[in-house]
């Protein structure tokens, strides 16, 4: 009996200590051309992508360390360089992030939360 409370009372603190925050982005190309050159800057790191055909999305996850600004940078098919800033994060931020890239610019919707 003593055993195997304790063999519950691991296992729960266990599940408990396991979850590490990282946020869940994607990238979406949501114009009529092809992009390339995808960096998105966070705090402490870069992700990105060669290319994005239009309709097509890049998903990427990642942990974020230190806190700051983050900034999207692409080039479109006439070889323009586009840049963008985005939402600030901070360590131990999690949950979604979409960035859609539209004719008229870069979109950030993020649904932050963060833990301890």
């Amino acid at each position: 009996m003593r055993l195997s409370r304790l063999l519950v009372l691991s296992s729960l603190l266990v599940a408990a200590g396991c979850h590490s925050p990282y946020v869940e982005a994607t990238v979406s190309n949501q114009t009529s051309q092809p992009i390339q050159l995808i960096e998105v800057d966070y705090p402490s790191a870069s992700f990105g992508a060669q290319s994005l055909a239009p309709g097509q999305d890049f998903h990427y996850r990642f942990k974020v360390l230190g806190e700051g600004k983050m900034k999207l940078t692409y080039t479109d098919s006439t070889n323009h360089e586009h840049k963008f800033d985005g939402p600030s994060l901070h360590e131990g931020a999690e949950g979604p992030l979409t960035i859609t890239i539209s004719p008229d610019g870069a979109h950030w919707q993020p649904h932050f939360t963060s833990r301890p």
